[in-house]
């Protein structure tokens, strides 16, 4: 999912100590309510109740995902908390708003390590900002997980070494690139495709090269790769380029704000061949930005959907519409809800709150049965999982398959 500019890594514990010093003088600016009923306080998870932070994406470019993804969240702290909590403790949710930016996620990592004593964190929606908050995590020996960072560099550095206390509940972009790619070739036949990417993102350009190498490898061409960058507002010169060159269908990795412009000039353009992207078209914007017409004849791939007759999904379908007045569940609220469920997990098993002993349980999860699908934890700290392919009719997503990993 979507990463604002990549935050280089800390030089020193000077930047970190300079970090913490604002958040203590006042990071509460964020909405640091609790998402379910929970008994206790304090600060600290060694009474009644077990604190878990929530930083989360609830202002700014890409609130639409924290927003999901915090909902998700809190019914599954609810359901947990009704069913007597962990061990007999509740689960208190501390929600920080990082405002949709790196700086202001790793702000709000520290506030709840330092200040809110939490013993897990769901990290937030966006690669970028929970890359952000990744040497926090291990330096402080406090899991985060997140729910919606698809990018691998997340869980895992550019020398192979694993990031000891970072962990996902989502598949990774290659493996998105694949399915979408897959799709395309087997499921509408594409033979001649264009990639119009933003080249400024590593979740874009992660996607993009997985699925030029596998269309490629499934016998199609890539006839013209085109790139934008975030915020811009006019595509026409790039899809002139593309029209040009007479594509059966297009990928588009991006996200919703720029997509739903993309769509909706391609339309007007004479453009009607498929489009195709990922999860990070998944918003409601996404419709209101491209109109409900436009956006017939595409599909992303995701990770889950509302209308599979899995009668766990359904079950949590109809939990989440009486919560939310009967709002049907996106892949965000999902994926927050089972990123709460994969940690009490963990949090039971380990038998303790110890950042260490949760850390090593998140790492053991074996066929954990979720909203999502069931997963297995794999050495670098994906989960091996099955991703859902949805297709766009009138403004709506309608199932279209599952792809098995």
């Amino acid at each position: 999912m979507r990463e604002n500019k990549k935050l280089k890594k800390f030089g020193s514990l000077l930047v970190a100590s300079s970090l913490l010093a604002g958040v203590l003088a006042g990071c509460g600016n964020g909405d640091s309510s609790g998402g379910g009923s929970s008994s206790g306080g304090g600060g600290s998870s060694d009474g009644d109740t077990i604190k878990i932070g929530a930083n989360l994406e609830l202002s700014g470019n890409v609130a639409s995902y924290g927003s999901s993804i915090g909902l998700g969240a809190d019914l599954a702290v609810k359901e947990i908390n009704d069913k007597g909590g962990i061990d007999g403790k509740k689960i208190e949710l501390i929600k920080v708003d990082n405002k949709s930016e790196n700086s202001e996620a790793t702000a709000a990592a520290l506030k709840l390590t330092t200040q809110d004593k939490v013993v897990a964190m769901l990290a937030p929606a966006t690669s970028g900002n929970t890359v952000a908050t990744v040497q926090i995590a291990n330096e402080r020996k406090i899991p985060i997980v997140t729910g919606s960072g698809t990018a691998p560099n997340i869980t895992v550095n550019d020398d192979d070494s694993v990031n000891e206390y970072a962990f996902r509940t989502c598949f990774i972009d290659p493996f998105q690139g694949i399915v979408a790619a897959n799709f395309a070739s087997n499921e509408l036949k594409a033979k001649n495709v264009a990639i119009f990417a933003d080249n400024a993102s590593d979740y874009a350009k992660g996607l993009a090269k997985s699925f030029k190498e596998t269309i490629t490898k499934n016998g199609g061409k890539v006839v013209r790769e085109e790139a934008y960058v975030a915020k811009d507002a006019d595509f026409r010169t790039q899809l002139t380029n593309i029209k040009g060159e007479k594509p059966d269908f297009i990928f588009i990795p991006g996200y919703y704000e720029e997509v739903g412009l993309i769509v909706k000039q391609a339309r007007e353009m004479g453009i009607d061949v498929p489009l195709m992207g990922a999860d990070g078209w998944d918003s409601p914007t996404l419709v209101e930005l491209a109109g409900a017409k436009a956006l017939n004849n595409t599909y992303i791939t995701n990770h889950y959907s509302a209308e599979d007759p899995d009668q766990k999904i359904q079950d949590f379908v109809k939990a989440f519409k009486a919560a939310n007045n009967d709002k049907a569940p996106d892949a965000f609220n999902a994926l927050g809800y089972d990123t709460v469920y994969y940690i009490a997990d963990a949090i039971k098993r380990a038998g303790s709150t110890d950042g260490e002993a949760i850390k090593n349980a998140l790492a053991d999860t074996k066929d954990l049965s979720l909203v999502t699908g069931t997963f297995t934890v794999d050495k670098n700290h994906n989960p091996i999982k099955t991703a859902t392919v949805l297709e766009f009719k009138d403004g709506k997503q309608v199932f279209n398959s599952k792809v098995n990993p």
